[in-house]
């Protein structure tokens, strides 16, 4: 190839790509172009005005207007500029150079992404504002389209007005939490003070606060609010704004300092507090939408009549009595058909001046006891075959964690021999769960739990009474909300739904979305059946008969914790029986309800009749519930078949005798030579195994419970819940 061919083709290569160039160039401008068209016009009315959403109830009546809490605006030469300094320095530090849209903070944010060390996104202060006043600030909805008409829209302000005025808007436009909007406002509300009377550190918090108000919120996360103030305090060192000596004195300051006692700003009742926390949180989820900045209105599906009941039987002694105003209580309340929350309490006797703080009834990291038993253990079983029958014998004799030397003890350090799958969930035995849980295998429980919206990063033989884990919060572990959506599976005929607290969205542009949860399958119909026969005896011939409401079906099953030997040589002073916490979770056709007590430190002991209080609870809510809606019987599914107080699968076997009561301990430990009695037996009574009497002490535990006195035979009427 000569010389002058070479030069031709460089020639129309270079042409090539010079009028590709220009033609994406010319495509990218119209399309930039036909999105900013597209974009709403500035206007000082929408730059100040208050974002409103309103939340209606399951009968469409207004029960909450977020937006429209007290506000107090500040003028612009009231901003004092050590807050303008912490603003830009923790959103926007080269707010007073770019206008309205920063290529190098872009690039320099791109890069710092890549590194995965970034304190800053791209978005300008200004688009910031923009975002607030007219989009949305969801991740999510940052597509092309919404990021060209924020960036038009920010260089069009930019023009318009001056820094300071962008900046007023700002500081007048951002959430801070506990309905207030505003930093004026806050500066009001946290400190008594306007803002060009706070100190250095105040208006650090306030200004490090609208990234998530409610998590830098520093009445409710005090630790996370300090961390995010010495944040802003570190970036405002690094610009050189404060000195050396500023940000150590600054930084020692406690967090606390100069906060007063938080007046309200809500405009609904306190008990909807921590339901409208969930519905905010639910909403962010399925839209990326966060409604305390975006105008919405929000259809959901609390029941306010059931929700004030339940506020009610929280903080009166009209319908259960309390030993204390310290104890805590948390539930949740699922209509079993299609997932619906319809209501839910976290704590009593609540400040009415924090809004949506921590809501027990959903961020737990407390031990659900054997509640967990039906879930982890029993159903899996029935689920896969271990089991085929209510009737199907387990070995309650002496017995390791499998794999251990370590002893797994019932609550009496006693035994009953071999029982029937049923009594041994009735009495809530600890080695027959354990058992059962081995022939399960952890990896099928865990998928099982999973189907049930239940999940723990590693399953151990432990969770077969517990629901001990290392972690805690919303992922992993269980909680009221999870306990009830799980065990309305069982009411549902083994169908699972994802608890729902919202039905419908109404956008501001008039769009509409409608929000359930279609179920999916958890468990066969039939498991579904047998389990709530077995739970049904809880209550009525169980260690759950606090719960129990004549005439009405329904199944449930209690939970209790425990201490550790350490915990109660160093910590318990009562020598009688004492638990952590305790709990019930049980169902009707209709509803499931989860309820948790316990103090807020572990470390107080529930005792007395305080360990009847979450059964109590249950029984009152429930006789409420039942009074215009009687739930009816379960119908026994296809392929099952009752033989007097059992239930069976067709095929399995149907007579009963005397079990062999001499299996060795190896039998049980080792599932390849366990196998079940050829027939199946009657529930024993404590008569036929006179060295295992029967529990009448409610705890289920683990080794090591110190126990008053020897327990008796059991006598329902004077048994204390387990």
């Amino acid at each position: 190839m000569n010389k002058y061919i070479l030069m031709r083709i460089l020639k129309y290569t270079g042409i090539f790509f010079l009028t590709l160039f220009i033609a994406l160039f010319l495509l990218g401008g119209g399309v930039f172009l036909y999105f900013v068209s597209k974009a709403p016009a500035l206007s000082d009315s929408k730059l100040v005005a208050t974002t409103s959403s309103k939340i209606y109830d399951n009968n469409n009546e207004l029960i909450a207007d977020l937006g429209s809490e007290r506000r107090v605006n500040a003028q612009a030469n009231e901003i004092p500029t050590d807050l303008v300094k912490a603003i830009v320095s923790i959103e926007d530090h080269r707010f007073f150079d770019h206008r309205g849209v920063d290529t190098i903070r872009i690039m320099g944010a791109f890069l710092r992404n890549l590194q995965s060390n970034s304190l800053q996104g791209g978005s300008t202060l200004t688009q910031q504002l923009i975002k607030l006043t007219y989009f949305s600030t969801s991740t999510s909805d940052q597509n092309i389209s919404r990021k060209a008409q924020e960036a038009w829209l920010a260089v069009q302000l930019e023009q318009k007005a001056t820094k300071q005025e962008i900046l007023t808007y700002y500081i007048n436009k951002v959430y801070m939490s506990n309905g207030n909007y505003g930093m004026q406002t806050a500066a009001q509300n946290y400190y008594g003070k306007d803002l060009k009377d706070l100190s250095l550190p105040q208006l650090a918090l306030l200004a490090g606060m609208p990234q998530a108000p409610n998590q830098y919120d520093p009445y409710s996360h005090p630790d996370a609010a300090l961390d995010r103030r010495n944040l802003v305090l570190s970036e405002m060192r690094g610009q050189d704004y404060i000195s050396a000596e500023q940000y150590e004195k600054a930084i020692n300051t406690p967090i606390t300092d100069g906060l007063q006692s938080l007046k309200s700003a809500a405009t609904y009742p306190a008990y909807m507090d921590n339901y409208l926390k969930e519905v905010i949180e639910q909403v962010e989820h399925e839209t990326g939408y966060n409604l305390l900045t975006t105008g919405m209105e929000v259809y959901t599906n609390v029941d306010k009549d059931i929700q004030q009941r339940l506020w009610d039987i929280y903080n009166t002694d009209e319908y259960v009595s309390y030993p204390d105003d310290d104890l805590q209580v948390a539930s949740t309340i699922v209509d079993t058909s299609n997932g619906k929350v319809i209501a839910q309490l976290g704590a009593r006797h609540q400040a009415s001046n924090v809004s949506f703080g921590t809501n027990q009834a959903v961020e737990t990291n407390r031990d659900w006891g054997s509640t967990m038993k039906p879930i982890t253990d029993y159903a899996p079983a029935l689920e896969y075959g271990v089991y085929d029958s209510t009737a199907a014998t387990v070995h309650d004799i002496p017995y390791n964690y499998p794999g251990t030397s370590t002893p797994l003890y019932n609550w009496d350090r006693a035994y009953f021999g071999n029982i029937t799958l049923q009594y041994a969930l009735q009495q809530s035995r600890n080695v027959p769960a354990v058992e059962t849980l081995n022939k399960v295998g952890l990896d099928r429980a865990k998928n099982f739990l999973n189907g049930l919206g239940i999940d723990y990063p590693v399953m151990h033989y432990s969770n077969a009474i517990s629901s001990n884990t290392t972690e805690s919060g919303k992922q992993y572990g269980a909680s009221s909300e999870k306990m009830a959506a799980a065990y309305a599976a069982f009411a549902n005929g083994g169908i699972y739904h994802k608890p729902m607290y919202i039905n419908k969205i109404v956008f501001s542009d008039g769009s509409e979305k409608e929000f359930s949860d279609a179920g999916t399958r958890a468990m066969k119909e039939s498991t579904a059946y047998m389990m709530t026969e077995m739970m049904k005896t809880v209550l009525t011939s169980g260690i759950g008969y606090n719960a129990y409401l004549p005439g009405i079906p329904q199944a449930g099953k209690t939970g209790t914790s425990n201490y550790t030997d350490d915990e109660i040589e160093k910590h318990i002073k009562n020598t009688g029986y004492v638990a952590p916490d305790e709990m019930f979770v049980g169902y009707t056709r209709k509803y499931s309800m989860a309820v948790w007590t316990g103090y807020t430190n572990r470390l107080t002991p529930i005792v007395g009749d305080g360990l009847t209080v979450a059964a109590r609870v249950y029984r009152s809510m429930m006789s409420y519930l039942a009074q215009n809606n009687h739930p009816g019987d379960w119908t026994m599914p296809e392929g099952l078949y009752r033989n007097g107080q059992f239930v069976f699968l067709n095929g399995a076997r149907n007579t009963w005798s005397t079990p062999d009561t001499q299996q060795t301990q190896s039998d049980v430990e080792n599932p390849s030579t366990t196998t079940e009695s050829s027939t199946t037996q009657v529930t024993p009574t404590p008569g036929q195994q006179s060295n295992n009497p029967a529990p009448t002490n409610p705890n289920q535990g683990q080794p090591g419970q110190q126990i008053q006195q020897q327990p008796q035979a059991p006598q329902v009427q004077q048994q204390p819940q387990q």
